[in-house]
């Protein structure tokens, strides 16, 4: 298979998962403020209005076509934190809190450039930083990508590795 059938291939199958338009019947959110609902589900099937890549372009945007024409780059392909909002409310619709919580701190962390999201995930391994470094990292995190979740997370990570005496010696 040469590049091009791959490339259409690919498109092919997450236009498909995601759904180009809404079904007949469909029944997002009405109004400001609405939140979505596990009837909601799948987004891009019953509400692709409301979903967006981070880049500020819509699902209908998106075609084989136009990925093939070179008009969207890297960036058009990543999620906006609002899409991952929408679907942390359908998990929490459906009891699965964990899941909606996982959802949020990802919504947080979209603002964090790669190589620093690969530095933090590095810190955290045990016995890689202290837990002043730990700290540094939250503070960092929570000051200048409003990371307030993942921060409080970072926080009670470095507490536990202390208890259980998984940090770095200082």
């Amino acid at each position: 298979m040469d590049q091009e059938q791959l490339v259409r291939q690919i498109m092919a199958e997450v236009l498909a998962a995601l759904g180009n338009a809404p079904r007949s019947g469909a029944t997002g959110p009405a109004g400001p403020g609405a939140r979505v609902t596990k009837d909601d589900y799948p987004l891009g099937e019953r509400s692709p209005e409301l979903i967006s890549s981070a880049s500020g372009k819509r699902l209908a945007d998106f075609s084989l076509d136009k990925v093939l024409s070179g008009e969207f780059s890297a960036d058009d392909f990543r999620i906006a934190p609002q899409t991952l909002e929408l679907q942390a409310q359908v998990a929490e619709s459906d009891g699965r809190d964990s899941l909606a919580r996982n959802l949020r701190r990802a919504a947080e962390l979209t603002a964090v450039p790669d190589d620093q999201l690969l530095g933090v995930y590095n810190a955290l391994r045990p016995y890689r930083s202290t837990k002043a470094e730990l700290y540094a990292i939250a503070d960092d995190l929570e000051t200048k990508y409003h990371c307030v979740i993942n921060a409080a997370f970072i926080r009670e990570a470095a507490d536990v590795y202390a208890q259980r005496g998984r940090l770095k010696a200082d």
